[in-house]
């Protein structure tokens, strides 16, 4: 078949991550926005500690369902028609929320926005990796972070300067709006072209690749590439069976491995109750919002110097630099929650300084390879099921979080609590090290045939997956 390529080649897959990666940003903005919201809501419905859980945590509930809904449906009909789905109940879920009449109504609508947040997660990482070159792959698929972020630090700032103004429902509520865009844009990207191999015909997936590479060679490179792999699977390696045959559990206790650490390790605590913590701790209610908002800044820039690291320094490397500097701040926070400073005072702003520090090493390291890692690290015949287990995980951990946070540090205090916290992070460290291989610089079917050649693991120098480039290389050397 003859190869068309795309002048606007580049353009178009920018579009295409930028448009997806959006849903990240309504995930931020919809789950961050809660931290302004709660107090508002509270006060409107007359919530006490355990009610104001249940609000919180409903949409990470909704999320561990939508994250299978989804995995089905992106097998089924494809990822790009799955965005679209998932961007339409951003629009219900939010409306709904808006306007609820009490606050059951409130956690079922959350409820519904949750199977939005987590359809998108499973299915946007997804989408990305497969219409990434591989050299770029870590950096398009970490926008889905930077948007996280920047819906988190747009809540946070809608939070603490409207919060008066405004009311929570409107704060809610606007989140329907770029969900629609989203809905509409999606329809005029290009499908994954892995997908459309699996399901469509490699025709197809040429004219899709056709779009996103600029070279004829890169075209050709890719579908044989594609082609051979799909040779290769056989039956029984397919779907959930395929899952869980073993030549595939490096990689499923490596990207779970991950995945639990990163919702475990505190952030997403932080991002939820960061002002009740503040409160708590002796600030007042605008220092405390004002703070939050500084997590929020922190974790949003961090992720974009993440983004742009990622395929340079790796994804193992970045995880290895950074989380010692998470273990360090809960650490010192931990100190400064114990002894209590006086509001104003050196000590108080040291909680704040600590806190901020967390954020940093946190959301530049294993939050931004997170949510890749579960994108790139199965093989195409079983990815669909693979990123749903992967996102089910993720939410599951961040809805175990989020519901015990606030009864933990009300149980042990915060300096418990803290140091708790601390300790995951030093798993998670020791867990990359001895689990986890450095993926970046290699190819999806690259990550593929190492799984099945059983060189997946990290080994004593030797930490890295190999892809075709570098046997290009040796061969020309």
């Amino acid at each position: 078949m003859q190869i068309e390529v795309s002048p606007n080649a580049k353009l178009v897959l920018l579009l295409a991550a930028i448009v997806a990666a959006i849903c990240g940003g309504l995930y931020g903005y919809d789950t961050g926005i809660i931290s302004g919201t709660l107090p508002l809501i509270g006060d409107d419905f007359h919530l006490n500690s355990t009610m104001k859980e249940m609000v919180a945590s409903a949409i990470l509930l909704g999320a561990v369902c939508g994250a299978f809904i989804a995995g089905s449906l992106s097998e089924k009909y494809g990822r790009r028609a799955t965005t679209c789905v998932v961007s339409a109940v951003f629009v219900i879920g939010a409306t709904s929320c808006a306007f609820s009449p009490n606050v059951w109504t409130l956690i079922v609508a959350r409820l519904v926005l949750g199977l939005a947040v987590g359809g998108s997660t499973q299915v946007v990482p997804m989408y990305i990796s497969e219409l990434a070159p591989q050299e770029r792959r870590g950096s398009l698929v970490t926008m889905f972070n930077v948007a996280i972020g920047l819906g988190i630090l747009i809540a946070n700032i809608i939070g603490f300067t409207q919060r008066e103004s405004w009311g929570w429902r409107p704060m809610v509520g606007i989140a329907a709006i770029p969900a629609a865009i989203v809905f509409i844009s999606m329809f005029f990207m290009p499908k994954s072209p892995r997908w459309s191999a699996e399901n469509e015909g490699m025709r197809n997936a040429i004219i899709h690749l056709g779009r996103i590479r600029t070279t004829k060679r890169a075209v050709r490179k890719e579908v044989e590439a594609i082609r051979e792999n799909a040779l290769n699977v056989e039956e029984h390696n397919r779907g959930w069976r395929g899952l869980f045959q073993p030549w595939v559990r490096p990689a499923l206790v490596a990207a779970l491995g991950v995945a639990f650490f990163t919702q475990c390790g505190g952030l997403e605590m932080m991002i939820y109750y960061a002002p009740t913590f503040l409160n708590d701790a002796g600030f007042g209610a605008s220092s405390a919002l004002l703070a939050s908002l500084g997590v929020a800044a922190v974790y949003c820039v961090m992720t974009f110097l993440g983004c742009m690291f990622v395929d340079r320094i790796g994804r193992r490397r970045l995880m290895l630099i950074m989380g010692p500097g998470s273990v360090l701040s809960l650490l010192c926070l931990g100190i400064m929650f114990m002894i209590h400073p006086a509001p104003g005072s050196a000590g108080s702003y040291l909680v704040v300084v600590f806190l901020l520090s967390f954020m940093a090493f946190n959301s530049g390291g294993i939050q931004v390879c997170g949510w890749l890692l579960g994108a790139e690290m199965f093989p195409l015949s079983m990815r669909g099921q693979a990123t749903s287990l992967h996102a089910a995980t993720l939410w599951g951990a961040d809805l175990l979080v989020t519901s015990t946070a606030l009864t933990m540090a009300e149980a042990i205090g915060l300096n418990w609590t803290m140091w708790f916290y601390a300790g995951v992070n030093l798993a998670s460290v020791i867990f990359v090290f001895f689990f986890v291989p450095e993926t970046s610089g290699a190819s999806l079917e690259d990550i593929e045939v190492a799984l099945l050649e059983k060189r997946f693991r990290p080994t004593r120098g030797n930490t890295r997956i190999a892809s075709d480039d570098d046997e290009d290389v040796e061969e020309a050397a």
